[in-house]
């Protein structure tokens, strides 16, 4: 089964049933014609099946219809990530070399400077009100075409998508993805999501992430509705999850705490039923209290990458909070030793080491774009190395500790950072926090707190202060995995879909509310001061 063919097949299952809503309310059978015009438009503008077309467009109806378009074609869907640099998205340009660009007004300036910048020359397509130098106008080229399917047969081995990793280390990657990669990924979101027919989903994550493009696909498999959200802003997402009577949320823990912070989400979100998030960790705090704002009848945790999509699904988060349970409906993991060159048998419970996922998952990629240097580092024998850090408990649950390379050893003791940040996320002072290890001549690395206050009005230090004393007095944390310094900042640098980005910490890349006192007294391994 392709994606295009799915959403054909829901077309003539449910026609008259809302496939998307947002800027345009359309019928599955309405959203299925669109498609097919959009695909008329890219072939006359030259694309052509197996060619890229990179996309610069907001969270919209357009990113959406065309994604979809593409995919009946047979044509690498490549949606580029406008928060990007220019450099970096120049680069991802070269790299993917699309024979059409698709942009729009919010993202048109950053498109115009990154193919300004890049040496390819695309067509470049419009989508909006404000005129781009040199674009075709999208709209009207769509309008002028038939709605009929345009004849071009896709299958299963053909090109689907082409995501770029955020480039948090080194240069993006692109990550291309076949039909079959696609379609049971998104299969695997609906029985692991626990999904019913006739879902509503809020559209709120990225499309050029591939948690966004599993709420928009696991949603026309299932003839749900998916509410479009162009960009993530908390008033309007609680606006549109009570409006449209959502039914399912799957977003970031970070969008959850925003969401949460207004004290609006249980009225709001009385008809959600199932939550699920993924991208990063989520604090036993949040976990808490969604359980109890919520009540969900489903709440998931699911761990996964672009690469391979599922790597494993705790089906009940509630239960252990943290825990990334067992692997997905087509997945199978081992945590083995982290050491490179070591065997893949798999360590025992209680074991720390590197998780690595089976390539032979239909959900698998089959290498990165133009990258042999990075398919080298990341896969061997059949496994995909994720680089994080993780060992199963007694029950064969798998935990996530952090990352390879972020691991902290102090004093000859490994710390990993989302333990500490689990607990001090407990404390009333924290509203936010991330764990890092800076370099300290007596310990090797300091275990070193990065903390966003739930008041902004007290004096910074004063907050560090009590924070300090929580750790020692009262978090139950061993005395060598208390901070021996808290930092307060005004942000935790994140990635577009919510993760830390700890290099930032580490080289100094935040704002602090106020710079740590180097005379400060820390902790020592055996918990005294110096």
């Amino acid at each position: 089964m392709q994606i295009g063919q799915a959403l054909t097949w829901t077309a003539e299952r449910y026609p008259d049933r809302v496939g998307i809503t947002g800027s345009r309310r359309l019928t599955y059978r309405a959203w299925d014609q669109r498609t097919n015009r959009i695909a008329h438009a890219l072939l006359a503008a030259g694309a052509r099946p197996g060619d890229r077309v990179a996309t610069f467009l907001s969270n919209s109806e357009v990113m959406a219809s065309t994604h979809l378009a593409l995919q009946k074609l047979g044509l690498m869907s490549t949606p580029l990530n406008v928060r990007l640099g220019t450099a970096e998205l120049a680069y991802c340009l070269d790299d993917a070399e699309p024979t059409v660009v698709v942009t729009d007004d919010l993202a048109g300036e950053v498109a115009e400077q990154a193919l300004t910048a890049a040496t390819c020359a695309p067509r470049v397509l419009h989508a909006g009100s404000r005129p781009l130098a040199g674009a075709t106008d999208f709209e009207d080229l769509v309008a002028q075409q038939p709605d009929a399917p345009t004849g071009v047969r896709v299958t299963d081995d053909d090109p689907s998508v082409m995501l770029y990793t955020s480039g948090t280390t080194g240069r993006p990657k692109g990550v291309p993805r076949t039909q079959r990669n696609e379609f049971a990924a998104s299969v695997a979101h609906v029985v692991q999501s626990q999904y019913a027919t006739g879902e509503v989903t809020l559209g709120a994550m990225p499309m050029y992430h591939t948690m966004g493009l599993r709420s928009l696909l696991s949603v026309v498999i299932v003839g749900g509705t998916f509410v479009e959200l162009p960009i993530f802003d908390v008033d309007r997402a609680l606006e549109l999850i009570e409006d449209e009577q959502v039914t399912s949320l799957y977003l970031v823990p970070t969008a959850f705490w925003a969401l949460a912070r207004t004290g609006r989400l249980p009225r709001a979100a009385a008809t959600v039923r199932k939550i699920g998030y993924a991208g990063a960790p989520m604090t036993s705090t949040l976990t808490e209290r969604l359980v109890d704002e919520l009540n969900p009848e489903v709440f998931i945790n699911h761990y996964g990458s672009s690469e391979v999509y599922t790597f494993s699904v705790e089906p009940n988060a509630a239960r252990k909070p943290g825990s990334a349970g067992r692997p997905g409906v087509f997945s199978r993991l081992r945590v083995v030793d982290a050491e490179p060159g070591a065997s893949h048998e798999p360590l025992p419970p209680g074991r720390s080491g590197e998780i690595v996922a089976s390539l032979q998952s239909d959900e698998a990629f089959a290498g990165y774009w133009n990258r042999p240097d990075a398919d080298e580092r990341g896969l061997r024998d059949g496994w995909y190395h994720t680089g994080d850090l993780g060992q199963v408990d007694e029950d064969g649950d798998l935990w996530v500790v952090g990352r390879v390379d972020d691991m902290i050893i102090s004093g000859g003791e490994n710390v990993h950072p989302v333990e500490v940040e689990d607990v001090l996320a407990r404390s009333a002072d924290v509203a936010e926090v991330a764990v890092v290890g800076l370099p300290d001549e007596k310990w090797g690395q300091a275990v070193t707190a990065f903390i966003v206050p739930t008041s902004t009005s007290e004096d910074p230090e004063a907050v560090a202060d009590r924070i300090r004393t929580w750790a020692r007095d009262a978090s139950g944390l061993s005395p060598y995995k208390r901070p021996k310094q808290v930092v307060v900042v005004t942000e935790i640098p994140k990635s577009p879909v919510g993760k830390i980005l700890r290099r930032k910490l580490v080289a100094g890349d935040y704002e602090a509310a106020s710079q740590p006192d180097p005379t400060h007294r820390t902790e020592t391994k055996d918990g005294a001061a110096r």
